[in-house]
């Protein structure tokens, strides 16, 4: 089976552990990115996996794409070209001090990306699945008649298409994506949200939830996966249950519709080493599950657990394998050590 993902695979740079921006002189870097993170995640589980982006020619581009190549991710789709590497900030929360993402991705290569730099045909061939975020039609430019083109390359070539909504209001305003995603989602089989995200971009949202006190109606969001379900025909709906106790702790679930049952997972309560990609990891866990022939119900299991696993893993990257995350699913969380 083989699954390509398209996004932008920026640099991160992060303090030490829980210390705040510049509280020292030094700094982490690392690599990451919505669609590169779930490329890894499938090559991880053994799947032919293929990740497709613009960067540049230089050392810092390069050391992208080697990023990926450590993972086995076929990197022979990435377009080589511009002058930079987007780069973000993360300063990690600790308690009652949340997690702080700054960008600094303007004028990044796949930003200023064009239409020609993708050979969409050359790219599906012989692909199983397609999967983007809705972070990519967000980054400006050309992406989103970009994505749009991908798509419908895609269909063209009776591949599957999952798509993480992923809003973030500091890369456009609820209108532009709105906009955007109501036209891309026309093209979606697979929609990935969360309790935020749907209301975000759509207006639907669950009613009698409160994501910042702790509560979670499970039966408003059941409405929510149907309400998406029925405006754009996904055959699935996947949304990802965290019930925010501090930044450091976590309850973490989530639901899928396929069109006539609603499965929901266990809870997994998390003590998080590093969140980001956690959404990602999901993502990557849900492909790899739905592609592998596993119910609703195992297939809701295997990504809650992929994603648990990878609130335990430093970076944007989730180095785990598909025993690893069998174990978890099937009950065994105790944390001891393996001799």
């Amino acid at each position: 089976m083989k699954v390509v993902t398209f996004g932008e695979l920026m640099l991160r740079l992060a303090p030490n552990g829980y210390y705040r921006f510049f509280q020292n002189d030094q700094m982490q870097a690392t690599f990451g990115g919505g669609e590169a993170n779930v490329a890894v995640s499938l090559a991880n589980y053994g799947m032919e996996s293929t990740y497709v982006t613009k960067l540049p020619k230089h050392a810092i581009g390069q050391a992208a794409v080697d990023s990926l190549r450590y993972f086995g991710v076929d990197t022979s789709k990435i377009v080589r070209g511009g002058d930079r590497v987007g780069i973000y900030f993360l300063e990690k929360g600790a308690s009652q001090r949340g997690s702080v993402c700054i960008y600094d991705r303007a004028h990044s290569a796949i930003s200023e990306a064009k239409p020609e730099d993708f050979d969409w045909d050359s790219i599906f061939e012989g692909a199983d699945w397609f999967h983007f975020t809705g972070i990519t039609p967000a980054l400006g430019g050309n992406l989103v008649e970009i994505c749009k083109q991908a798509c419908i390359a895609a269909k063209k070539h009776g591949v599957k298409i999952s798509c993480d909504l992923n809003y973030r209001g500091k890369l456009w305003t609820r209108d532009e994506a709105r906009a955007a995603m109501t036209e891309l989602c026309k093209y979606v089989d697979v929609c990935i949200s969360n309790e935020e995200d749907a209301k975000d971009v759509f207006g639907i949202e669950a009613e009698g939830s409160d994501i910042y006190g702790g509560k979670l109606n499970h039966e408003g969001y059941k409405s929510v996966a149907k309400q998406l379900a029925d405006k754009f025909g996904f055959e699935k709906v996947a949304i990802t249950l965290r019930t925010s106790i501090s930044a450091n702790d976590n309850d973490w679930a989530g639901m899928l519709y396929d069109g006539k049952d609603y499965c929901f997972s266990k809870t997994y309560h998390l003590h998080i080493v590093d969140r980001v990609g956690g959404g990602d990891s999901f993502g990557g866990g849900l492909i790899y599950a739905l592609l592998n022939g596993k119910t609703t119900q195992q297939a809701i299991e295997f990504a809650v657990a992929a994603s648990a696993l990878k609130h335990t893993v430093e970076g944007d990257y989730n180095r785990v394998s598909v025993s690893e995350v069998e174990k978890l699913a099937g009950g065994d969380g105790s944390g001891r050590v393996q001799r």
